[in-house]
């Protein structure tokens, strides 16, 4: 004989706050910018242990990929990491020139950092368009897709800035002329004659110390929180 399961109501009234939770949330809509987003991330994981934060992430992701701007992905890794943090709702496009066109006309696009592209170059050309996230964002990983925006990210207390130049001098040296500078930077990527850093906390594209920097060509083009 099949027996019925008996009646949880305990967890069924928990299972409920969390769908009315997220109905009201959902409702609310998205913040104004990606900073204000990751400034109320934080406060809202803070004290949370890891299990738990995993799954509030996953499920302010889904949520964020509803309400927020559409999404499109460019690469293997863009599409994995998306599909982890905002679940299977993402577009792909066929190429960067594709993903920063729909970004140009509203959308977000998370692309790969691969050395067959060198993509994040043209946001030198065009400052309307910005790197606003990086993922992972685990502070202690290193980033294998950023986000670009329509957007001017602001700071939000624990940042990393993305860097690009021209110069052909090794990345150690560079690395070196931006410390002596009281910049730290680390090479994140080389393509098409460019390379990217990352440097520490939030730095300004008019920044002083950077008017010295290595390069004929080099700029800030953005930044993303770490968590």
């Amino acid at each position: 004989m099949l027996i019925e399961p008996d009646e949880d109501a305990e967890r069924l009234a928990l299972d409920r706050a969390v769908a009315n939770a997220v109905r009201a949330r959902l409702a609310a809509g998205p913040r104004p910018r990606p900073d204000a987003d990751a400034i109320a991330l934080r406060q809202t994981l803070a004290g949370e242990p890891p299990a738990g934060s995993a799954v509030l992430r996953a499920v302010l992701g889904r949520i964020d990929a509803v309400s927020g701007a559409p999404l499109v992905v460019w690469g293997s890794a863009s599409q994995t990491l998306a599909a982890d943090r905002y679940g299977l709702t993402a577009r792909t496009a066929a190429d960067p020139d594709q993903a920063l066109a729909v970004v140009r006309d509203g959308a977000r696009a998370l692309l790969d950092l691969t050395p067959s592209s060198a993509w994040w170059g043209r946001l030198l050309a065009e400052p309307a368009l910005r790197v606003v996230g990086a993922l992972p964002d685990d502070r202690h990983g290193v980033p294998r897709a950023l986000m670009v925006q329509k957007a001017e990210p602001g700071p939000t207390g624990d940042d990393r800035t993305f860097w690009i130049t021209d110069s052909a001098a090794p990345a150690a040296t560079i690395v070196e002329a931006l410390a002596a500078a009281g910049l730290a930077a680390s090479p994140l990527i080389a393509a098409g004659g460019l390379k990217l850093f990352m440097l520490a906390g939030y730095v300004q594209a008019e920044d002083g110390r950077l008017s010295s920097a290595p390069g004929g060509l080099s700029g800030v083009i953005g930044a993303a929180p770490q968590f």
